[in-house]
């Protein structure tokens, strides 16, 4: 896709002064100060954002921090917003911390990150207090995003403090203009500490992303973008400047369990999010349309819409309006990340009038590589590359699968303190080595077949992709998670069959399959015959040939990917392999 149609910005700094100065007075950001039956609301312009984010980056100047790095950890909220943006406009390393790791994960990526201060949620008091007395990282400043009784200088603390320092004439941060090529955030990828990567990212290849979005993902103006994805995920984060630079009312979400009355109350227009939450909304979209009795009305009303389109004419909005209320009435668009989406899902959303859009990329690239939108999607593809993204298939079999290989200035500077392990994925010619597999048409749209490194080699040389597989049978109802994987045929590792660890949620299979759902063994066959069903739609070579059902959760990262390496050691040692 040609680039020289769209304005590409050089740094983060770029992106918020053209963002003011286009939207100066409207809302920003909608923060709720008071919950409860009559809640109460603080509206901040993006003027009064700009402010916000001049005190807080001259107050920390003022404290020596300076070319020095930041760690944040925390829920998403206004602070969090305001310090991390603060920091990649003032040159100061923002090291975004995921929240849920245990305590001592969390100390050991800020003792690995080497960071100078920590910005923190008021809830994780107690683990900071706990590290700051154990003394083993480099943090000399402690601040809380939170007004509280912490005892720690508050964000709104540090932010008066930097008004009265600007009234003073200090403009080193208001002036200061940071170098593009500089690392602008270091991230840690999801996993335990000794095996997550410390991801450098630099301040251009984050301003170029968002450029290339900004461009690419076109939205009805003042959208409203509820922040649900945590901002230490590298969507997250790059979600919240794409949305400040698009003009964006964002808001923020109470939690997942008030993500539907969330969405009611703010508005919602826009949504960005993962599969696992996206899935569970439209699971309760279609439970709300069964409770109703509306079903067999609602399948009718499809065919209706779908043939009034071919004719350009769309009425799914007026026609699908009560079902829309489920999700707040307003929500029109949705975009994906983080892994595969069932095209089940996508194809429902759609059909209610509600666009989504898959996105596909890395930590390792800032992060998005390909995408959808509303002239780029093809059912099965993840899209086109973006416009600063050169993609190419390489190492193809004879089938025609190889692996996705990208050039773009959104590619990382490299591991931190890791040359060896960078030079294992960015080759002597630039090119970055995703490590996911697929293939491209002629029109450029791409399709990923599964992890290589996930890939289960077949005695015969032939090749079975287990998220290809997984898609399929997470379709079977009363499954709630599907994991496959290469089972070795007597203990020999290089003769693997393909098989399957089932979760499988109770109550969903007794809505499914009636009582025989409370027999073990006949739910057992019930779903092993859905899983043969699923084998006459592939290939002999890929066909599920083991079952292994349980109830127990999948272990997981943070991010809800499961940890595939460490099921496949649970489920071998289960069946008495290992």
């Amino acid at each position: 896709m040609a680039t020289e149609n769209f304005k590409t910005y050089n740094t983060i700094k770029d992106i918020v002064l053209d963002a003011v100065s286009m939207y100066s007075g409207d809302v920003a950001f909608r923060v709720k100060t008071k919950a409860g039956k009559n809640p109460e609301y603080k509206d901040y312009t993006y003027t009064e954002f700009k402010e916000n984010l001049d005190a807080m980056g001259t107050a920390l100047y003022d404290a020596g921090l300076q070319g020095k790095r930041m760690a944040i950890i925390g829920r998403n909220q206004y602070h969090y917003v305001v310090t991390h943006v603060a920091c990649l406009m003032g040159g100061i390393v923002s090291v975004p911390i995921d929240k849920e790791l245990p305590l001592q994960e969390m100390e050991d990526s800020l003792v690995r990150a080497e960071v100078d201060a920590i910005m923190f949620d008021v809830k994780y008091v107690d683990a900071i207090n706990e590290i700051k007395a154990k003394g083993k990282t480099s943090i000399k400043n402690y601040y809380c995003m939170n007004d509280s009784e912490a005892g720690f200088t508050s964000a709104e603390e540090l932010i008066s403090r930097g008004r009265s320092l600007i009234a003073e004439g200090k403009r080193e941060f208001i002036d200061f203009e940071a170098d593009p090529a500089s690392m602008a955030i270091l991230l840690f990828t999801s996993g335990t500490t000794s095996k997550s990567k410390a991801v450098m990212l630099s301040n251009h290849g984050l301003a170029v992303n968002v450029s290339d979005l900004l461009y690419t993902e076109v939205f009805e103006e003042h959208s409203t973008n509820i922040a649900f994805l945590p901002y230490h995920h590298i969507l997250g984060g790059t979600g919240m400047i794409f949305a400040i630079g698009d003009g964006m009312r964002t808001v923020f979400s109470d939690g997942i369990r008030y993500i539907k009355q969330n969405l009611s109350e703010y508005n919602v227009t826009f949504f960005l999010g993962v599969p696992a939450l996206i899935d569970k909304m439209y699971d309760q979209v279609e439970k709300g349309i069964e409770k109703q009795g509306k079903t067999k009305a609602v399948a009718f009303a499809k065919k209706l819409s779908k043939f009034l389109l071919f004719f350009h004419i769309d009425i799914r909005r007026k026609l699908f309006k009560d079902v829309i209320k489920q999700l707040g009435g307003e929500l029109r668009y949705i975009i994906s990340g983080g892994a595969p989406l069932s095209a089940r899902v996508a194809s429902g959303f759609h059909d209610l009038g509600i666009e989504i859009y898959q996105g596909y990329g890395l930590t390792e690239t800032s992060p998005v590589l390909v995408a959808e939108n509303y002239q780029h999607s093809k059912p099965g593809t993840i899209g086109v590359a973006l416009p600063h993204v050169t993609a190419e298939m390489k190492d193809l079999d004879e089938n025609g699968i190889g692996e996705l290989c990208v050039k773009a200035p959104n590619v990382m500077i490299g591991y931190y303190k890791n040359p060896e392990l960078t030079a294992e994925v960015i080759d002597s010619d630039g090119w970055f080595h995703t490590g996911d597999l697929g293939f491209m048409d002629k029109q450029g749209y791409i399709t990923l077949t599964g992890r290589k490194k996930d890939m289960i080699v077949l005695k015969n040389g032939k090749k079975a992709f287990p998220e290809e597989i997984e898609m399929l049978l997470l379709a079977i109802p009363g499954v709630i998670d599907a994991f496959v994987y290469g089972e070795p045929i007597d203990g020999d590792v290089t003769d693997p069959k393909v098989a399957c660890e089932i979760q499988y949620d109770l109550k969903s299979c007794l809505e499914a399959y009636g009582e025989l759902a409370n027999d073990e063994s006949a739910l057992r066959e019930t779903i092993w015959n859905a899983i043969k069903e699923v084998n006459t739609t592939l290939p002999h070579y890929k066909r599920v040939t083991e079952l292994y059902l349980t109830t127990d959760a999948f272990i997981k990262t943070t991010s809800l990917k499961t940890k595939r390496k460490e099921e496949l050691a649970k489920v071998l040692k289960a069946k008495g392999l290992a």
